[in-house]
């Protein structure tokens, strides 16, 4: 993980090894998870998990979700700093002298005038389909749940596919806002302040989608090899539960990014 943000930060400051470093430890990465859940599935399907062991994943599962949490409230702090603080301290009488053209408004582009022109991100439509989707998957991976404690496998199984494919068709309306950005938009991750803090955190929720599609994609292979019963399906829950903090999150995103 260390080797692909290392990579990650060298790549968009423009180092040619930046890439092959980042995409190296996305490797790296994967084949450690791979390994690791695999032997963590292959224990719990062995039999050698006892109701301590279940609740030491449950505790662990809600430390990483609220550690996630950290990490979010550190870009929205960054985007709160940005707006209310810098952008006013800027603007006042003091920096005039400096910056005599410098008006205090989001999206500008920064104090100095070295940033090119852009336009700002609209919540319509993409946006707001995003938020419909997501909304739309917590409701069917709950009754995924629902139907999987009442024993109902077909249900289960369809309404895991749904969920899904929802976030699926979330990945791939992002990307494409994404294009319109640079393409049309002109708005960029070098687009000072504004362009900064909306691709870290619209980048890395929707990382966070990903990761939390291929993780429910695990837990549907696992229910249709039969790894789940009512009373014991832990991977189920988890995953759910990094769902549907990916949604809350989405929602924050979805009001102060694109609306305030």
């Amino acid at each position: 993980m260390l080797l692909t943000m290392i990579g990650a930060a060298a790549w968009v400051n423009g180092l040619a090894w930046g890439m092959y470093t980042n995409l190296g430890g996305i490797v790296l990465t994967l084949l450690v998870l791979y390994n690791w859940f695999g032997a963590a599935i292959a224990e719990s399907e062995g039999g050698k998990y006892n109701e301590r062991v279940d609740i030491s994943y449950r505790w662990s599962m809600s430390w990483f979700i609220f550690s996630e949490v950290m990490f979010f409230g550190a870009f929205f702090g960054a985007l709160f700093y940005a707006r209310t603080i810098t952008m006013p301290w800027l603007a006042d009488l003091d920096h005039k002298v400096l910056w005599p053209d410098f008006a205090a408004h989001w999206g500008n582009v920064g104090p100095a005038g070295t940033i090119e022109a852009f336009k700002m991100m609209s919540p319509y439509p993409i946006p707001t389909i995003n938020t419909a989707l997501l909304l739309s998957s917590g409701v069917t991976l709950t009754i995924a749940h629902h139907a999987l404690i009442a024993g109902n496998r077909a249900k289960t199984s369809m309404f895991l596919f749904f969920t899904i494919l929802l976030g699926a068709c979330f990945m791939g309306l992002q990307a494409h806002e994404y294009m319109e950005a640079y393409s049309t938009l002109n708005l960029k991750l070098t687009s000072g302040i504004y362009g900064s803090t909306f691709f870290l955190l619209t980048g890395f929720h929707g990382f966070h989608v990903t990761m939390g599609a291929i993780m429910l994609s695990v837990v549907l292979y696992r229910h249709l090899k039969g790894h789940f019963t009512p009373t014991h399906h832990f991977a189920f829950e988890g995953a759910a539960w990094y769902w549907h903090f990916v949604d809350v999150v989405w929602l924050g995103l979805y009001v102060v990014v694109y609306w305030l």
